[in-house]
């Protein structure tokens, strides 16, 4: 249960936004200095509320990142632990593995760059194999070939959010949580920022600012005067779900090899902690950054996101792809068709609408997704400008990168 207090006026440290990646710097800031007074600020009604609690509960492995890169080393000590932290507080998970598919020969090139890199990140347990093996693991599943992750997992992420949250609160009484309040603006002073809120005319004392802002990172980085070429743009991803009659034709988890010209993983099926079959997503660019609806529709988002050159880049770059991915989106004929080709025996009747998720993509002005996550400071401030997927797997990493950001940049 979130202990949700009535703050005072001033905090050694204000994060913005209740993401996991925000709950989790909360937690590893609070743990590090637990004398220290934080302040939480999150402006919907609950924590986890847009791409933590819309993502598909994937605990990711580390598989396909840069070795080396931010992404691949948080991702792997993140889901460590991840795994760790939910053991030892009962946040519903399992740790099931995955198999990735390569469905015709020409995947399998792919399928060995993708085995090389998961090797250099040093994922555990994993290992190539066959389509007889393949089909011991998942028996409707067709694939020339495949790798196995035994570490790949899945998690309720809204659980371990709360759970972060709650956690950190304990550790001191004058710590808080402010939910449904939005940052509007940050003023700035010789020795701290205040933080305006639409529920704070006053606004709040801040030694030092942490924005964790997912979706709405740019705008709010903007704010702080964080010098900031690339605009987030959003991507609404459909997913689908088996019903009952077709849950035993996927045991955990089933990804296919991604297309490396494209900047997302593919449409996957995904086993819930509550044991429900997810398929997706696909992903389209969406006229509003918060919008969960295939109509949804937000004119300043719009002329943001349209009016801004990368955007169009990125889309003249994988014109073909998009086209599809927007097909897929109306038809359920073409999504069963995609998810066919590693369960053939997948029909209409086994699948019913799902739910839609979010993922922001920071872009650059020539089109470049900058796929690795990204950290910006201001003179006291933190920014996290970027932090798309696997960023609830890294979360307690990036939260512990913050902190040590903060050791070494914040004055108290």
């Amino acid at each position: 249960m979130i202990h949700e207090k009535t703050p005072s006026a001033a905090f050694d440290i204000v994060i913005v936004g209740g993401g996991i990646v925000g709950a989790a710097t909360l937690y590893q800031l609070q743990q590090r200095y637990p004398n220290r007074t934080i302040l939480l600020i999150e402006k919907e009604r609950e924590l986890a509320g847009h791409q933590t609690g819309n993502n598909s509960g994937v605990i990711h492995s580390g598989l396909y990142y840069p070795p080396g890169s931010l992404k691949a080393k948080n991702c792997v000590e993140g889901r460590r632990a991840l795994v760790r932290f939910a053991e030892e507080h009962k946040v519903p998970h399992d740790v099931c593995g995955k198999v990735v598919v390569a469905v015709e020969p020409s995947e399998l090139p792919m399928l060995e760059k993708i085995h090389g890199i998961g090797q250099k990140n040093e994922i555990e347990g994993l290992e190539r194999i066959d389509g007889d093996q393949l089909r011991d693991i998942e028996p409707h599943c067709k694939g020339v070939g495949a790798l196995w992750v035994p570490c790949t997992g899945i998690i309720d992420y809204r659980a371990a959010t709360r759970k972060m949250v709650d956690l950190a609160l304990g550790l001191q009484s004058h710590s808080a949580l402010r939910l449904g309040e939005e940052v509007v603006s940050f003023e700035h002073s010789e020795d701290h920022t205040i933080v305006r809120t639409d529920q704070s005319q006053d606004g709040i004392r801040a030694k030092h600012v942490v924005v964790c802002g997912g979706l709405q990172a740019d705008r709010l980085a903007r704010k702080d005067g964080v010098p900031l070429k690339e605009r987030v743009v959003g991507f609404r991803g459909d997913y689908y779900e088996l019903t009952e009659q077709a849950k035993h034709k996927v045991k955990n988890l089933i990804y296919p090899v991604p297309n490396p010209d494209f900047p997302f993983l593919g449409v996957h099926f995904t086993r819930m902690t509550d044991g429900e079959i997810e398929c997706g997503p696909n992903a389209v660019f969406t006229f509003k950054r918060e919008g969960y609806g295939k109509t949804d529709f937000d004119l300043k988002d719009t002329m943001e996101a349209l009016g801004y050159g990368g955007t169009w880049k990125l889309f003249f770059n994988n014109m073909a792809f998009g086209i599809n991915e927007y097909r897929r989106a109306f038809s359920k004929r073409l999504f069963l068709k995609t998810l066919q080709r590693m369960i053939p025996d997948l029909t209409m009747e086994d699948l019913r609408p799902g739910r839609s998720g979010v993922r922001a993509l920071l872009l650059s002005q020539d089109g470049d997704t900058r796929d690795d996550f990204r950290i910006s400071y201001t003179d006291r401030n933190i920014h996290v400008l970027n932090a798309p997927s696997p960023a609830a797997t890294a979360a307690l990493a990036i939260g512990e990168h913050i902190a040590e950001l903060a050791e070494e940049r914040f004055t108290f």
